[in-house]
């Protein structure tokens, strides 16, 4: 009994561990090793792609790297027209910049250099709420079991806490079977 208590108290800790992990922030280099820079002639969708290949959440960050330009985070006007001095949400040229992402939805940066931009140095970015951090159990469907009448409960004896642990045995088991399917 303490052994299947012990391995009970494991699984469970397992489980909070794995759900609080899932929980933890990114931070995405844009471009991976290419970094933010101006596209050549055949890769003007780079960043649209690199964008496609990763999932980003609250929390999540961009790190733009980067030398001779700058980050410019900008509505989605001035995102389709590359239009960095109308009014930009922020602005960066200092080689190495991290933006947090702190609300779900989209984000649009540009390069400060409006020719780069047209040649395809911009990022749009849709950002997805977090994960949830609470557990809940899977549902599992009970087992059909004797049907048992409503009687009148029997008198206390001392094999009643046999009898007891006997009718809960079947309704542990799924829960049981399921926490060892988890580990």
């Amino acid at each position: 009994m303490a052994s299947s208590l012990s391995f009970l108290s494991t699984a469970l800790i397992v489980i909070v561990a794995m759900n609080c992990s899932a929980g933890s922030a990114t931070e995405f280099r844009v471009g991976d090793s290419e970094g933010w820079r101006k596209p050549g002639l055949n890769e003007t969708n780079m960043y649209e792609l690199w964008a496609e290949r990763n999932r980003f959440r609250v929390g999540d960050s961009l790190s733009f790297e980067y030398k001779n330009d700058s980050v410019v985070e900008v509505d989605k006007w001035d995102f389709y027209h590359c239009n960095s001095s109308s009014a930009p949400i922020s602005s960066f040229k200092n080689g190495k910049t991290v933006v947090k992402l702190e609300k779900p939805g989209s984000f649009y940066f540009i390069s400060g250099h409006s020719e780069h931009c047209k040649t395809g140095q911009r990022l749009v970015v849709g950002v997805m709420s977090p994960h949830p951090i609470s557990y809940s159990p899977p549902t599992i469907a009970l087992p059909p079991g004797p049907h048992f009448p409503i009687s009148p409960s029997p008198s206390p004896t001392s094999n009643s806490g046999v009898l007891v642990s006997a009718t809960l045995l079947p309704l542990l088991m799924p829960f049981i079977a399921t926490l060892v399917g988890l580990v």
